[in-house]
């Protein structure tokens, strides 16, 4: 029932397309395998990954870096 609220991808960074500031408004939750992650920075269910951050590392760029996780993905409302 949850899963058709959520979009199949979506963002934090405000500069991707699939950023929704409406929706990040309601506390978002992801779990990847079972395990809730606190760190992500970017979803897609249907393709199975996330992409978090490493430490507080950036890039050349200045946005942090990330690295991509596979598995199964299930984000959730906290609240």
């Amino acid at each position: 029932m949850t899963e058709n609220i959520f979009p199949d991808r979506l963002s934090v960074d405000p500069n991707s397309r699939w950023y929704d500031e409406k929706l990040l408004s309601r506390n978002i939750g992801i779990r990847l395998n079972g395990t809730e992650r606190t760190n992500v920075e970017e979803y897609c269910v249907s393709e199975g990954w996330i992409r978090a951050t490493v430490g507080k590392t950036l890039d050349r760029r200045g946005r942090p870096l990330t690295m991509q996780y596979k598995g199964t993905v299930e984000p959730f409302f906290k609240d």
